[in-house]
């Protein structure tokens, strides 16, 4: 038994780390941290709806996070300064999210789960939904990475390639719902965004590459995953902040080691 829901919470930490690599690092190119968080918060909402009216929590989730990162989009273009804008929205969909949760009456909430996480308690049933988004999301980078690139890089070179940046932003925009419902049992509403910056923002130093990028990442999420499991297991610590601890450890190095290099290339040149 011990063995088994160690087994499942290492494949979920896995699952989601893989599904979150690739955003990620789109999310650290675009310079979108705080529409990831805006996103995330607002899955709380989705959370309480899915409760009150007996949905999967997934589905919940997923609409709310869909409708929130939509709205974030639309908003952005008539003029509104876009950090106050999401630090808006994200806070005050986070509070609504909490307080329609405490009016659900007959409903046990466990809200620190939601906007921690609870990696230990994933069924099999979940590990299921976790890794058919991870599928999803891999599936929809395999199949628009280069149009993805070239918007993110350049939006008029984009469209005169044929490429429209507003379709490829919906790309992402569906992305990021679907990662922030498969990642709430790992690690939570609050967590969710360290998560998509933390593993990207350690691989871009020692990256040459954006494909690189993304693969470094991917490791690195997937090391923190495991070695946050572990040392929360020995330790008898929250999982989802040991992990986010582990991948701001990694962090931490990455920026020691990239300041070594730069220093080092500066005395030969």
């Amino acid at each position: 038994m011990l063995d088994a829901f160690l087994v499942r919470a290492a494949l979920a930490g896995v699952g989601v780390a893989l599904a979150a690599a690739p955003l990620g690092c789109f999310v650290v190119w675009r310079r979108m941290a705080y529409f990831g968080d805006a996103t995330a918060h607002a899955a709380i909402l989705g959370v309480a709806l899915a409760l009150a009216l007996s949905w999967s929590v997934f589905l919940g989730a997923l609409l709310v996070a869909l409708a929130m990162a939509a709205t974030v989009s639309g908003l952005g273009h008539r003029g509104l300064a876009m950090d106050t804008l999401l630090g808006v929205l994200a806070h005050s969909a986070l509070a609504v999210g909490l307080v329609a949760a405490s009016f659900l009456s007959g409903v046990r909430v466990d809200l620190m789960a939601y906007l921690f996480g609870e990696i230990l308690a994933v069924g099999w049933a979940d590990l299921a939904v976790i890794w058919g988004g991870v599928a999803l999301v891999l599936v929809l980078f395999l199949w628009r990475w280069p149009a993805l690139l070239m918007a993110t890089l350049n939006g008029d070179l984009a469209r005169a390639a044929g490429v429209d940046p507003r379709r490829e932003q919906m790309v992402l925009t569906l992305a990021l719902a679907v990662v922030v419902a498969v990642a709430i049992k790992v690690v939570g509403v609050l967590l969710i965004g360290a998560l998509l910056v933390i593993p990207a923002a350690t691989a871009r130093p020692f990256s040459r590459t954006p494909e690189g990028m993304a693969l470094l990442a991917a490791g690195v999420g997937v090391f923190s995953a495991l070695a946050g499991l572990a040392a929360a297991f020995r330790f008898d610590t929250p999982t989802g902040p040991t992990m986010v601890c582990v991948a701001a450890a990694c962090f931490a190095l990455s920026a020691v080691a990239g300041g070594i290099r730069r220093g080092a290339a500066g005395a030969r040149g």
